[in-house]
């Protein structure tokens, strides 16, 4: 085939693209507003999913949304009582006046049907949709969008896809205070039928879910602390107890988990994290691990716990230095996907902000990406727990324990957190004192000295403090917990038995 004719065919193939029409399907629609016209009970089928703007006939969205109005007042909506509200608002002078709804309940083949009808309606919207994201995607690509680099241009495309796929094509806007009202009365039913103190999902530690009633969906947490105090390892902790959380739920019902926990561990690679897990869960000593110095009994409880722990819900992604759009667009992807429940970042200054953006200075940077991961939190109504550094400034002072001044390069950290929380190991500090014996006159004095750091040192042996310095929705406090550093392992503290 020749140029000329290549190009022909090409020209023939846009023009018929050109020449199709929208996917509408204009008889499901009127067979559908006839069978609400015949029965209001029709719309309970179609009320969870169904709005105007998914028709395609702008006129039958009007028709739909007069009749839901009447129905969500409790009122009759048939053709009688729609007949005066159309009458007098000129709506059907179009379609020949109100005798259209005769023709509408000629269309209604059975109410039984209706369902069907609404999923119908709603299935030629979303392709509708699909077309002129198409439409947009091409037309970037051929640089109607010249600010969009290519990486932009597709977390546009999945952004607006994962709305497609999420908001039913409602878009952002006031909500009456009775429908908000309505969602925290279902949050404080959820509440009020599960057991114990935890309305949201359960953190796997007792007195911080005592506490904080758990993790909230929208809920963006700062868990700060200075270098080897076990950032890491607690929010490890709180990830696994959560994905265990929703795996033994979905086991009770006989379904897949409602949820997945997704992990961005930019420090450590994910290979290091499952080896973290795995250490706490088999209780065999990291450390042994990395050096195989470990027995045929404790290789077989590594691989056991292993295969146990490989069906959690548990995704890791080790980017290192990700950004906050790529961030974004990977919890969108897997909340499509999998269902989201959970995120936690490791840690948020290894984050670069949304691309194309370019901070003054790092204090700024930092606030774009903990206002971002607030965003996140919202958009996807998960809580979204972040880890962050402190400043050095908490060794210069006597009591080590973290403030909220402490926050390294702070910004809005403070003011975006719904809560805000330090983990504090005394026994890393007083092992530092260890008394030498060169420092002392006598050996009597170093005596002395080294059973008063023992006495000390007994008293915080594997204790650790969670200070939950800020809580938007609650009070703050110290909780206490316990640490066992040969696993790296944050557990409850039993303080009725512990001596």
């Amino acid at each position: 085939m020749t140029d000329i004719s290549k190009s022909s065919a090409a020209n023939d193939g846009l023009t018929a693209l050109l020449r199709r029409s929208p996917p509408a399907n204009p008889e499901a629609e009127r067979a559908l507003l006839g069978a609400l016209l015949t029965n209001n009970k029709a719309y309970e089928r179609v009320s969870d999913f169904l709005v105007a703007a998914h028709f395609a006939d702008p006129l039958h969205g009007r028709i739909f949304e007069a009749i839901a109005r009447r129905i969500d007042r409790g009122m009759l909506a048939d053709p009688i009582t729609m007949r005066a509200e159309f009458e007098h608002s000129g709506l059907l002078d179009e379609v020949g006046g109100p005798q259209y709804l005769g023709q509408l309940l000629m269309a209604m083949v059975g109410i039984v049907n209706a369902g069907d009808y609404g999923r119908a309606i709603h299935d030629a919207w979303i392709r509708r949709q699909l077309i002129e994201i198409g439409e947009t995607v091409v037309n970037n690509a051929y640089g109607a969008r010249a600010d969009l680099e290519g990486g932009d241009q597709i977390a546009a495309a999945e952004e607006t896809l994962f709305k497609l796929a999420t908001d039913k094509g409602q878009d952002g806007g006031f909500v009456t205070f009775e429908r908000a009202l309505t969602g925290a009365l279902q949050v404080a039913e959820q509440a009020f039928q599960r057991t114990g103190d935890v309305s949201g999902l359960t953190s796997g530690l007792r007195d911080f879910d005592k506490k904080t009633g758990g993790l909230h969906p929208s809920d963006l947490l700062i868990l700060a602390g200075r270098p080897a105090m076990g950032k890491t390892a607690l929010a490890t902790k709180i990830a696994f107890s959560a994905a265990q959380a929703l795996m033994r739920e979905a086991e009770d019902k006989g379904t897949k988990p409602r949820g997945a926990v997704a992990i961005f561990s930019l420090e450590m690679s994910a290979e290091q994290l499952a080896t973290r897990i795995l250490s706490e869960q088999s209780e065999v000593s990291g450390e042994k691990i990395r050096r195989g110095d470990i027995g045929q009994r404790e290789f077989d409880r590594f691989v056991r716990v292993s295969r146990e722990l490989s069906e959690l819900p548990l995704h890791i992604d080790d980017t290192p230095a990700i950004s906050l759009s790529a961030m974004r667009t990977r919890c969108r992807r897997l909340a499509r996907t999998k269902g989201l429940s959970l995120v936690v970042v490791d840690y948020l200054q290894l984050m670069r902000p949304a691309i194309g953006t370019k901070p003054e200075s790092r204090v700024l940077e930092i606030s774009m990406i903990t206002q971002g991961l607030k965003a996140i939190a919202k958009e996807l109504s998960v809580p979204v727990i972040a880890l962050s550094q402190l400043s050095r400034q908490v060794e210069s002072r006597e009591d080590k324990r973290p403030m909220l001044s402490d926050l390294r390069e702070s910004g809005s950290i403070e003011q975006d957190a719904d809560a805000v929380m330090f983990v504090y190991r005394d026994e890393y500090y007083l092992q530092q004192r260890m008394p030498k014996d060169s420092a002392y006159e006598s050996m009597d004095k170093y005596q002395v000295a080294m059973e008063e750091w023992q006495r000390k040192m007994a008293l915080v042996h594997n204790k650790a403090e969670l200070i939950l310095e800020k809580q938007r929705h609650g009070p703050t406090g110290t909780i206490s917990l316990f640490f066992e550093g040969e696993f790296t392992r944050f557990g409850d503290l039993d303080t009725v038995h512990d001596v």
